[in-house]
């Protein structure tokens, strides 16, 4: 491992109980799986780590990493500053080597539209681009596995939605008059969060062979710029730029209702992260909040403090071996990555 980096195990009575540093660029973006963990950052390197060490890593051409998703047959997608969406996959010789398998859109999909003028359309200031291109950085990615679709959200002010299976993009929603900075899914509903203050949820419907997305409801319209959003046991969460978080839940005629706004950070959240009862925030104020849900009412029980920049992103795991694996005390796994450049690793309690 470089001298650069630094890992550090800590005892497992402390909630914080292992760091990962690395010189080499601030921590944009994280995902993890039950035994691997992706971290993104500003110099366009995706690290695989295992166990606080090294196991590998991989680099695109350009292209600050902001958005990391792995799917289920362990395929990595990244988004990316340039605005592009990057493919890789393991070796099946060898599980440490990764290969990109693809970009979205593919090349041959550009060249194919782009002799047609109709597949272009108007971008900011009288530019025109391929609509099935993005045209600014890509900000948020979320996979909705089960209907074989990827959906990627763009400072282009766009959604676009991708078939996973031959990686072509299907439909461009407009979705937002600003930068859409989040977008997840839940069951047949997509969720869009923007810098121009409002949360989207959208529709998805099979009308025949084409998969369309229509609105279905503004949840909000706010000031404050929307920068996270994450969806957990029929409630959806919202973080934004004055440090607050807004909670809503589906209602009996699936419309969704608001039932709380809470706040204790200072500055802006940046990313959420949910698990069961408990919702995690990070902000700017380098700080991690950790909330607990009973009912409708939301209550902080622990604040994570040790990072000495902005929490950029977050990622919450369950031990693969259940509460018995951690002597049945039943914690999570939290990964906080931050633009001090440095993952450090939390076990929650889980109640």
């Amino acid at each position: 491992m470089p001298r650069s980096d630094l890992t550090r195990g800590y005892s497992d009575g402390d909630s914080l109980v292992g760091e990962i540093v690395r010189e080499e660029g601030h921590i944009y973006s994280l995902a993890a799986t039950n035994d691997l963990l992706y971290t993104g950052s500003d110099n366009n390197y995706i690290r695989v780590w295992k166990n606080l060490n090294e196991f590998s890593g991989f680099k695109s051409n350009s292209g600050l990493v902001k958005a990391i998703v792995i799917s289920r047959e362990a395929k990595v997608f990244t988004g990316h500053q340039d605005g592009k969406i990057r493919v890789w996959k393991t070796s099946s010789k060898n599980p440490r080597v990764y290969t990109r398998a693809g970009s979205l859109p593919a090349l041959k999909d550009v060249l194919k539209s782009s002799v047609k003028p109709s597949n272009y359309v108007e971008v900011r200031r009288r530019r025109t681009a391929l609509w099935i291109k993005h045209s600014d950085a890509v900000s948020c990615l979320s996979l909705a596995e089960d209907q074989g679709l990827l959906y990627s959200a763009s400072w282009d002010r766009t959604v676009k939605v991708w078939r996973i299976h031959d990686l072509k993009c299907i439909e461009s929603i407009k979705a937002h008059d600003d930068a859409v900075n989040s977008v997840t899914t839940a069951k047949s509903l997509v969720f869009t969060g923007s810098a121009d203050g409002t949360v989207k949820v959208w529709k998805r419907e099979i009308r025949g062979k084409r998969t369309a997305h229509s609105l279905f409801q503004t949840l909000l319209k706010q000031e404050s710029a929307v920068t996270a959003l994450v969806t957990s046991h029929m409630a959806v969460y919202s973080g934004s730029s004055d440090g607050a978080v807004n909670f809503w839940e589906m209602g009996d005629k699936k419309l969704l209702k608001h039932c709380e706004v809470f706040k204790k950070h200072r500055l802006a959240v940046l990313c959420i992260a949910a698990a069961g009862k408990l919702l995690f925030s990070g902000a700017a104020d380098k700080k991690i909040c950790v909330w607990r849900r009973e009912g409708k009412v939301h209550t902080c029980v622990s604040v994570l403090t040790g990072h000495t920049g902005p929490v950029k992103c977050l990622a919450v795991v369950e031990p693969s071996g259940g509460e018995e694996e951690d002597g049945g005390d039943g914690r999570l796994v939290l990964y906080s990555g931050s633009l001090d450049k440095s993952v450090k690793v939390w076990r929650v309690p889980r109640h």
